[in-house]
Parts: C-alpha cells; structure tokens; sequence
C-alpha cells in the first residue's frame, strides 16, 4: 500500500494537504455579483443558468471560512461574499429565514427549508470563528430563527419545510435535515459555547440510535408529521437526490461520525453512555460498508439500499465517499481498531485512482456501477464541502466541529 494512503505518514499528511489546496482553488468562482453561489461546473465553471441555492452558499463560506482561518490566499474576501448572498438576495426580509434560493435571474425560490437553514447556521457560525465581518449578528438571526420555525421543542426533533410565509408547514419529517442539524446544533455550541444546542444535538441523536437498533442499523430517513416511518417513499424515483426510496448507506456513515463527535464532546455522559453511543456508531458505519461497498462487484459505495441491504441505485455519490473518509479515521482514532485504518486506506486509495479529477480539479460528483462519469443526479461539481471536510477531518480534534478545531489548531499554531 503506498504509504500516501496510511494514516499517520507524512505522505498521507502532505496528500490531504495538497487536495484542500486544490479544492479552494477550484471553487473560489462560485460568488455570484449578488454573494449567493453559482453551482459548479466540471471544471469549476459556474453555471449561471441555473438555481442558486441557500444550501450550496452556506457550504461554500464554510469551506472559505476554513481557508480563511487556514491561510489560503482569497479565502477571507470569498468568505464575505459569500455571506453578503445571505444578507442580500438569499434572505426574505418579509417573512423571515432564508428563501430555498434564487433562480437563474434572481426571482426567489418557494418554500422555507430546514436543510437550508441549518447550514446557515454551520456557515454562519464557521465565518464567525474566522472573524468574517457581520458573522455573528448573522449567527444569532439564524439561530433564534432556528429556534421559532424548526425546532419542535416537545419532539426533541426539528420539522421539515414551510411554505414560504411560515404559514402551512409540510407533513413530511425526514432525517436529512435532523441530520444536518445535528451538525449545525454541534458547531453552534461549539462556536458560541452554549451547551444547549449539544443537547439538542444529543436528543436529536437518542431517536436515531433508538430507530437504528429496530432496524438492524439500517437508518429510516422518511417519515409522517407522527414520526412513523414510510418505507416505501420515492420508490418509483430511487434516486432522488434529497428523499431516495430506502435506506442510504452514505448517511449511516456519516451518522456514525455525528454521533461519535457528540458523545466525545459531552461531559454529561458517563463512560458507559458514552460507550454505548459510540458502540452504535461502530455498528452503523460496519452495516452501511458491509451492505454498500464493493456491492455488485465494483469500488465504490452505492447511493441506496433496500431494507435487506440489496442495492437499489447502484450509483456512487462522491459525498459517500467523503463521509467513509471521514468516519473510518474518526473511529480508528476513537477505537483504535487496524480495520478502520485499513478501510481509510482503501477509501483513500479509491478518491485517488478513480473519483479525485486529475485533470479539472475536484471530485467527480457521480459514477456508475462500473465508475463511470454520470450526471443524473448529480451533474457537474456543484460545491467543495464533503470533499473538503474529507481532506481535514481525519488530523483534527474528533470531539470537535471541524471549523472549531481548525481554529484551535491553528491558534495553537
């Protein structure tokens, strides 16, 4: 194994080193005039005929937020426009919150979206552990707006999507957007210092772990206003990008790092509870490989899975991979197993003969069963933040939000 994919060696170090070095460079066109981001072409091109959207903005300051704090020539003055997109054409000073997004010639988008608001929130509050200029008043907005719209305080879980004037809320319950905002609640506490929101994050995390265990460690994502699972949702379009019919290995991955970075940061856990939490994590992340890696006899993860772990849409996401990343060197970090090492490895290796673009920068965003450019769901290269993440995550502070140890780490520096 070349030593550029084994954790801990200086050639893995100056690997992931390099590739946050090209990523913010392939993306610093994504500001439009008005700071809300183009998506991405395959070359980094913006594609300004399309939608630009509240969720693919608060990514991209967060990754220019991090490059900021690291450094990076440009990252500072990215950052700011970006955030000037969530002062100015993103936001809906009628009715409050954030519009889905503007359209090609900046007519806002319907509806009001928890997924989007959340990553305000981790956007809003990585721009403010850089220093950007008007972050916090933007932090505080989107938190207390958080509070009112989205967080169901009795369910201890956050609601879906309103229409745009926060008056008919939709019966949907997805765990994307709880997701999402675990990682929000986590960075907000973190940036801020207020526990509330890690516990949040950790009531949010006890009905999952709770889902998981029912169900052989295969996460539920759709449900009804009740909270009961609809199993059968977008089963004629499997691939949805945002509500794919069945289970979706990527985000059991991606759930296991979540719930790992919460029981190490909270000190209310006794070693047993937090034994337990991260004993769950270990599972979700072993079924979500075991069912989705190499699954029909290629590399790669596939994007869903039924309820027996059979593959549905065999597409590989490159945000999957991301996340394998992500979790295989948290859990080698917190558990110290070699098998984590070993599967960090394998994915590493993978990013790079396969998904990482050599050519025009970035990752390619979606593969076929035999890793073949495809562009059904995922067309282009429409934001940096799971590749990005990817690339710091595993030589940081696990217990940590990524933005928040970056800044540690380099104050330390």
């Amino acid at each position: 194994m070349n030593n550029k994919y084994i954790i801990d060696t200086q050639e893995n170090r100056d690997f992931l080193q390099e590739n946050v070095k090209s990523l913010l460079e392939f993306g610093k066109r994504f500001p439009s005039p008005g700071g809300s981001s183009y998506y991405l072409g395959d070359d980094g091109t913006p594609w300004t005929d399309r939608n630009r959207e509240t969720w693919i903005t608060s990514r991209m300051i967060h990754v220019y937020s991090i490059g900021k704090m690291l450094r990076f020539k440009g990252c500072a003055d990215l950052a700011e426009k970006g955030l000037k997109g969530l002062t100015g054409e993103l936001k809906d000073t009628t009715n409050g919150g954030w519009f889905a997004g503007v359209t090609a010639d900046g007519k806002p988008l319907e509806n009001k979206q928890c997924y989007a608001h959340a990553f305000v929130i981790l956007a809003t509050s990585s721009a403010y552990l850089a220093g950007v200029p008007g972050a916090k008043e933007l932090l505080d907005e989107a938190i207390a707006l958080y509070d009112k719209r989205f967080w169901n305080e009795e369910e201890g879980l956050s609601v879906d999507t309103w229409n745009t004037e926060f008056t008919v809320l939709d019966s949907y319950r997805g765990l994307n957007a709880n997701m999402h905002t675990v990682e929000a609640f986590l960075a907000a506490a973190d940036a801020l210092g207020d526990e509330k929101y890690r516990v949040r994050a950790g009531r949010i995390i006890s009905r999952v772990v709770k889902w998981a265990e029912e169900n052989n460690y295969r996460l539920l994502e759709h449900f009804t206003s009740e909270w009961k699972a609809e199993l059968e949702l977008n089963k004629d379009k499997p691939d949805d990008p945002f509500k794919p019919y069945g289970a979706t290995p990527g985000h059991g991955i991606e759930w296991a790092r979540l719930i790992t970075q919460w029981a190490k940061s909270t000190e209310s856990l006794t070693s047993d509870e937090r034994d337990k939490y991260i004993k769950t994590a270990c599972s979700l992340y072993e079924r979500a490989v075991a069912d989705a890696w190499n699954a029909d006899g290629a590399e790669g993860i596939v994007y869903t899975t039924d309820w027996e772990g059979k593959p549905v849409v065999h597409d590989r996401m490159h945000w999957t991979l991301a996340e394998a990343i992500n979790t295989s060197a948290v859990l080698y970090r917190v558990i110290g197993k070699k098998k984590y090492s070993e599967d960090y490895s394998m994915f590493l290796k993978y990013l790079d003969e396969t998904v990482l673009d050599h050519k025009t920068g970035s990752w390619f965003h979606q593969l076929d069963e035999r890793n073949n450019l495809k562009g059904t769901v995922w067309p282009g290269k429409s934001d940096l933040y799971h590749a990005f993440q990817s690339m710091l995550i595993p030589y940081n502070n696990v217990s940590i939000s990524i933005a928040k140890a970056v800044n540690v780490a380099c104050k330390r520096n």
